[in-house]
């Protein structure tokens, strides 16, 4: 069946091609096109969006880059979860959300609530007093079950309206029961045509007498990293808390705009 892509919403102010990609980056990010199948020939997907073949080239490309799909004589593929992480040269791993490669490769609990943010921070979040807004509590884990690293990342009313990969868990109550992936949020912003800061601020928690706080389960000393992602309006997309188990797990986080 043919899928135009000129449907009205945020994407419809994208280009064709970054349009086509959403769509595809979709069905690779849910499994819908299986890790290593082929995907259809640049005719099919062509006639299925409506669109030109050099449109079609220029979303996979995007998602070349991304390292969602390889290509080589025989066609292009759905990356394997090796190639994803460490692309087909061995080069580094994309930047991840929420805590970098290390929390994308490792063994990890995730789960999303809609919920108001403490007082303090609706106002930076766009939002009015005790107006909920989506969450995201993140937890990595040793195979032991061990806690690494810790998260929990608050949305705005603007990342909500821009972001379409985001909006889309607006509807119902179930997402809580859902288990998200939010590996390519900085992705998504990129591609929904936002221009990011993100600002953090990395210091050692204390308790309430100023002393350094309880160390977490591991046993290690802890570091926390308090990140603002805005966009190029100075509006606040997502603020993000992580705590870090500083000798068991490294906190490692590339970004360039």
């Amino acid at each position: 069946m043919a899928e135009p892509v000129s449907e009205p919403g945020p994407r419809a102010a994208l280009p064709l091609y970054l349009r086509v990609a959403a769509v595809l980056r979709d069905d690779l990010i849910q499994r819908r096109i299986s890790p290593g199948s082929r995907l259809p020939s640049e005719r099919h997907l062509a006639h299925r969006f409506h669109v030109n073949r050099q449109t079609v080239r220029g979303a996979l490309q995007l998602l070349r880059d991304e390292r969602l799909v390889v290509t080589d004589r025989r066609g292009t593929f759905a990356a394997s979860a090796d190639q994803e992480q460490r692309g087909a040269g061995g080069t580094a791993p994309r930047r991840s959300f929420p805590g970098g490669p290390r929390a994308a490769d490792a063994l990890v609990r995730a789960a999303l609530s809609w919920e108001a943010p403490p007082g303090a921070l609706a106002a930076r979040l766009s939002l009015a007093p005790g107006e909920p807004t989506l969450v995201h509590r993140h937890a990595v884990l040793t195979p032991s079950g061990v806690s690494l690293q810790r998260s929990v990342s608050w949305f705005s009313r603007p990342a909500l309206l821009e972001i379409p990969q985001l909006a889309r868990y607006r509807r119902g109550a179930e997402h809580s029961r859902q288990r998200p992936d939010l590996r390519l949020l900085y992705h998504w912003m990129h591609h929904a045509g936002l221009r990011t800061t993100h600002r953090e601020s990395v210091g050692v928690p204390q308790d309430t007498a100023g002393h350094p706080a309880d160390r977490m389960s591991s046993g290690a000393a802890r570091l926390s990293v308090h990140r603002v992602v805005s966009d190029q309006h100075g509006h606040a997309l997502e603020v993000t808390d992580i705590d870090v188990a500083a000798r068991t797990g490294s906190w490692t986080y590339e970004f360039s705009g």
